[in-house]
C-alpha cells in the first residue's frame, strides 16, 4: 500500500475512533439516565446498536468460513476485506460489557433489561419473577452467573477463531506456504459449528430472553438468516467503497458483484422461509405460551391493531422480503452498481427494523385492567448514538487492521482465479 494511501487511511481511522467514542459516550449517558429514572428504553438503544453491528459481523464471519470450506476461489479478494472486519469482534465484546455490568451491579433493579435477572422484578398482573413457575423451570439456564459464563465463552471463542483465520491469511502473504490455506480450512470447518452454536445461544440470551416466557427453536436460525443478509449487504457496500477509493479499483469487478447479488437473493428467500415458518407454526398450534409474543407485536391491549402490526405486515413482509426478492430476480439488478447500492442499503435499513421488531416490544407494568401496556415503536436519539458509536468502533477496528496488511491476499493459490472472475 502506497504511503499517501496509508496516511489517508490513518486519518479516517482516527476520525472513526473519535466518532465511535462520541456516539458511545452519548448512548452511555442515555444508559445512565435510564438507570437514574428506572427506564429500560436507553438500555434497549445500546442493545439495538450493538446487535446491528454484531449481526453484520456474524454474517461476515460465516461468509469467510463457508468460502474456505468450499474453496470458493472467486471470493479471495473479498475475503481479505472481511478478515479485516473480524478485528471488531473483541471490541464488540467490550461494547456488550456495560449491559453485563448493569446486571451485576445495578442494585435497584438488575433486571431492568432482562427481567429474569431480578427475582423481585414485578410482573404484569401481579407477582414477581422469583415466584413465576415458568421462570423457576428455566432458572437452571436463566441465571446471572451462567449467563455471564456463556457471554464470555461466545466472545472468547469467536475472537480466537477470528484470530486464527486472520493469522493464517496474513502469514500466507509473508511466506506463501500453502499449508496456511489448509489450516484455515480446518479452522473454518470446526469454527462453523462453534460460531453457529455461539450465535444461536447469543440470540436466545440477548434477544429472546427479554420475553423469557416465550421460546422458539427456530429463533437461532432466524438470527443466522438475518445476519447473513446483513453481512452480505454490508460486504458489497464495503467492497464498493474500497473500489471507489482506490484500494480495490480494477479488482472488485462485475463478477464479484453478481455473486454477492445472488447470495443476497438466496438469503432473502431463506430469511422469509424461516420467519414465515416460525409464525405459521405458532399460529397453527395456537398455544398461549407461544402466541403471546406475536400478539404483543400485532394488537394493543384493547384488541386493536398496533403500530407494530403495520410495521411487520408492511415493513417486514413487503419491505424486507417481497421488494428485495422481486428486485434481485433481475440480472441487471445484480450487476448494475447503483442498483446494488440501492438494494443493499434497503436491506440493511429493514434489517434494523427487524431487530426493532424482535427486541423492543414487551409488556410494561401499568395500572389498567390488564396490568400492563405494550412498548410502542419509537426511534430515539440514543438509538442513533448507539448505532453510530458501535459503527465507528467497528470501522476503526477495520481500518486499523487494513493499514497493516496487503489489500488482497497476494500469495493465495487462487488469487488469479479471483482477480479474473466473471459472473
Amino acid at each position: 500500500m502506497s504511503q499517501p494511501a496509508s496516511d489517508s487511511i490513518k486519518k479516517f481511522t482516527t476520525l472513526a475512533l473519535i466518532v465511535g467514542l462520541l456516539g458511545l459516550g452519548i448512548a452511555g449517558y442515555g444508559v445512565y439516565q435510564g438507570l437514574l429514572h428506572h427506564d429500560s428504553r436507553p438500555l434497549v438503544s445500546w442493545l439495538i446498536g450493538f446487535s446491528f453491528w454484531f449481526s453484520i459481523s456474524i454474517g461476515m464471519f460465516f461468509l469467510i468460513m463457508l468460502w474456505y470450506v468450499f474453496g470458493a476461489g472467486w471470493s479471495i479478494i473479498i475475503r481479505r476485506q472481511l478478515e479485516h472486519a473480524l478485528a471488531a469482534i473483541p471490541f464488540l465484546g467490550l461494547i456488550f460489557l456495560p449491559l453485563l455490568l448493569v446486571a451485576w451491579f445495578y442494585k435497584e433493579n438488575p433486571g431492568i433489561l432482562w427481567e429474569w435477572i431480578n427475582p423481585e422484578h414485578p410482573l404484569p398482573g401481579g407477582g414477581t419473577v422469583g415466584a413465576d413457575t415458568i421462570y423457576q423451570t428455566k432458572a437452571p439456564y436463566l441465571n446471572l452467573p451462567f449467563f455471564t459464563a456463556r457471554v464470555i465463552f461466545y466472545f472468547t471463542a469467536m475472537s480466537l477463531i477470528a484470530y486464527l483465520l486472520r493469522k493464517c491469511s496474513f502469514t500466507l502473504d509473508k511466506d506463501g506456504d500453502a499449508r496456511w490455506v489448509l489450516l484455515a480450512r480446518k479452522v473454518s470447518a470446526a469454527g462453523i459449528i462453534i460460531v453457529a452454536m455461539s450465535a444461536t445461544f447469543a440470540a436466545f440470551d440477548f434477544f429472546m430472553s427479554i420475553s423469557y416466557h416465550w421460546f422458539s427453536t427456530m429463533y437461532g436460525v432466524w438470527f443466522f438468516a438475518a445476519s447473513m443478509r446483513a453481512g452480505i449487504a454490508a460486504t458489497f457496500l464495503l467492497c464498493w467503497v474500497l473500489a471507489c477509493s482506490g484500494q480495490l479499483k480494477g479488482l472488485f469487478n462485475r463478477g464479484h458483484q453478481y455473486e454477492l447479488g445472488c447470495l443476497c437473493l438466496a438469503f432473502t428467500v431463506f430469511w422469509a422461509y424461516i420467519s414465515f415458518s416460525q409464525y405459521f407454526l405458532i399460529y397453527n398450534a395456537n398455544i398461549p405460551e407461544e402466541t403471546f409474543w406475536y400478539n404483543l407485536r400485532e394488537l394493543t391491549i384493547d384488541g386493536a391493531k398496533s403500530s407494530w402490526w403495520y410495521l411487520s405486515a408492511y415493513g417486514l413482509v413487503f419491505g424486507h422480503f417481497l421488494f428485495p426478492f422481486l428486485y434481485l430476480l433481475f440480472y441487471k439488478s445484480k450487476v448494475k452498481v447503483y442498483r446494488m447500492v440501492i438494494i443493499t442499503c434497503w436491506i440493511l435499513s429493514f434489517h434494523l427494523l427487524d431487530l426493532y421488531f424482535n427486541i423492543l416490544p414487551n409488556k410494561m407494568v401499568a395500572d389498567n385492567a390488564l396490568g400492563y401496556t405494550i412498548t410502542p415503536f419509537t426511534v430515539t436519539p440514543f438509538d442513533a448514538a448507539a448505532l453510530i458509536g458501535v459503527g465507528g468502533i467497528c470501522i476503526w477496528a477495520f481500518l486499523r487492521s487494513m493499514v497493516k496488511q496487503e489489500p488482497i491476499p497476494i500469495r493465495d493459490p487462487f488469487i488469479q482465479t479471483s482477480i479474473h472472475h466473471h459472473g
